[in-house]
């Protein structure tokens, strides 16, 4: 029987759409659910695109109630794909899906991680201090912002002259070659 996620997402979702593409066509994988907290995020287009269904909700609804939790139940959920998601999970959430939720950040945490630390800003961070390497951190979460166990990372190489958007890029291809891969991997062993 295929693993079925639920990827959250606040923004654009590039992440969201290499997984959906990744488990199009999957005998292990079903991409079943697109959750997020923005009506305006680009990437309910996308799981649109893919006829996945998605679902909104407000931060009312994600910390005072089980709202988004049941959804999850009802929907037979395995595992949980923090995808560009920028609110700290819930105790309820965290408890009904334990080592079952799993976040990428763009860096290689316990560097540059933590509360604010998202986006630009963790390139900026990096650039400001003068890295020599970068990279991504693929991880599972727990009730802290990018302190849960580690999973995978891949790093890059900071050459000199590299500015924000090329570590943006460089980080998006690590990330769009990894993600899809990692979920797969622990959906086999979820078997």
């Amino acid at each position: 029987m295929k693993k079925r996620i639920a990827i959250f997402a606040s923004g654009s979702g590039s992440n969201a759409q290499k997984i959906m593409e990744h488990f199009k066509y999957s005998n292990l994988v079903e991409v079943t659910l697109v959750l997020s907290n923005n009506p305006d995020a680009y990437v309910l287009q996308r799981a649109d695109n893919f006829e996945i269904p998605s679902h909104v909700f407000d931060r009312q609804a994600f910390y005072d109630t089980d709202e988004v939790v049941d959804i999850l139940k009802r929907l037979d959920i395995d595992l949980v794909v923090l995808a560009g998601f920028l609110w700290l999970v819930p105790e309820n959430l965290l408890k009904a899906f334990p080592n079952k939720i799993i976040n990428i950040h763009p860096s290689l945490l316990p560097k540059y991680g933590g509360k604010g630390m998202y986006g630009d800003k963790v390139h900026k961070a990096v650039l400001a201090a003068g890295e020599e390497e970068h990279g991504i951190t693929i991880h599972f979460v727990n009730e802290n912002f990018d302190e849960g166990e580690v999973i995978h990372q891949a790093k890059f190489r900071v050459e000199p002259g590299d500015t924000l958007e090329i570590l943006k890029f460089k980080g998006q291809q690590l990330e769009h070659q990894y993600f899809p891969k990692v979920i797969e991997n622990l959906a086999k062993k979820y078997n």
